[in-house]
């Protein structure tokens, strides 16, 4: 007959487990401000998604790209996310400079200057830029990606491949591994 102990013990192991698979199952978003220090401790790339309110693609890559279990599951592996309103987000402090949105009289959007300093000045949404190590930008992509799309381009950038051959070289053995 099972005892109470057992049974306590199976249920904390059951429990432990679920929440588990949970926090691999969600992307777990930080600020770029948490990323930095982030990487200060213990480095990775940092992958910024930079997103509106008002954009459409931006809310499904949130509902289906970033909610699936494999892309959540690298992205927490190898990756510091974050999650960056391009056209909200308040003041930011990198070393002795601060970033403030500046409102505009003649547009009723107004980019934050990180936004527009990582996307070079192309504000599309959505757009992830991908960070080394180092913090340098090591490419942006802008446009919307489902969970197959992306998954090149995060182990392109997460496992290196950058490193050793260009973008081009890389998609065409990825898509030879797939077949």
């Amino acid at each position: 007959m099972v005892n109470a102990k057992q049974l306590l013990l199976v249920l904390v192991l059951f429990v432990s487990n679920v929440i588990l698979a949970q926090s691999n199952a969600e992307i777990q978003w930080l600020t770029l401000s948490q990323a930095m220090d982030s990487v200060k401790v213990k480095p990775k790339k940092v992958l910024v998604d930079f997103y509106t309110d008002w954009c459409g693609w931006c809310k499904q890559m949130d509902a289906k790209t970033f909610k699936d279990l494999q892309v959540a599951k690298y992205v927490n592996e190898k990756y510091y996310a974050v999650k960056f309103n391009a056209e909200k987000e308040g003041p930011i402090i990198i070393g002795d400079s601060v970033y403030t949105i500046q409102l505009s009289s003649t547009s009723k959007r107004t980019a934050h200057p990180i936004a527009q300093q990582m996307m070079n000045g192309k504000m599309s949404y959505p757009t992830i830029v991908y960070l080394d190590e180092n913090l340098s930008i090591l490419s942006s992509v802008p446009g919307y990606m489902s969970p197959v799309d992306i998954e090149p381009v995060l182990l392109f950038f997460g496992d290196n491949h950058y490193q050793k051959q260009s973008w081009e070289d890389y998609q065409v053995d990825f898509k030879n591994k797939k077949r």
